[in-house]
């Protein structure tokens, strides 16, 4: 027969399970989604405004979206082997951050896929290929960073509002130095 104190034990079972879904699979994830997305803005945006080549940008965002994601990953498996926080192993917590790093980044760098040279049928009112994958990867990073709010007031009680207001003020900050730096 239940008692109230086996609902008890069952919620508090429930909220340990959460807890430790949280540290060691949304907060290494949400850590390397938020870095792939805000810290490739600078050198995918530097690289696209310099050049104006999709083809080139889309490099330089494959390269620092891979980067970050290896670097990432290996930074979170070796922050901690988990003994002491209770974080779970290292190498599943490096595991998801680097993908999530490297995800976040591919986001806008995908549009720079497009190629340089559109088909002759592309409407000549319509933008170019270098001003539609741009347009798309700003549009993307928009995308990104809502859903990095939207984990963050899941997993981590922040109202959403707040949450992107954070990312967003710091997505545009990052963005507009990559811009400003490679129309330099």
């Amino acid at each position: 027969m239940a008692t109230a104190l086996d609902g008890g034990v069952a919620a508090t079972g429930g909220a340990e399970a959460r807890r430790d879904f949280v540290l060691r699979y949304v907060q290494p994830g949400l850590a390397g989604l938020i870095d792939g997305s805000v810290s490739t803005l600078a050198p995918i945006f530097a690289a696209a405004f310099a050049t104006g080549s999709n083809g080139a940008t889309f490099l330089v965002g494959l390269a620092a979206s891979v980067g970050a994601g290896i670097s990432m990953g290996f930074t979170e498996a070796l922050s901690d082997d988990g003994s002491v926080t209770g974080r779970g192993s290292p190498a599943m917590r490096g595991l998801v951050c680097g993908l999530m790093t490297t995800l976040g980044g591919l986001g806008h760098t995908l549009p720079y896929a497009i190629p340089d040279t559109l088909p002759a049928s592309w409407p000549a009112h319509w933008p170019n290929a270098f001003a539609l994958a741009t347009g798309l990867a700003i549009l993307t990073v928009i995308v990104e960073l809502a859903v990095i709010a939207a984990i963050r007031t899941r997993y981590m009680a922040t109202p959403f509002w707040r949450a992107a207001l954070q990312v967003m003020l710091g997505g545009a900050l990052v963005l507009g130095a990559g811009m400003l730096i490679g129309s330099a």
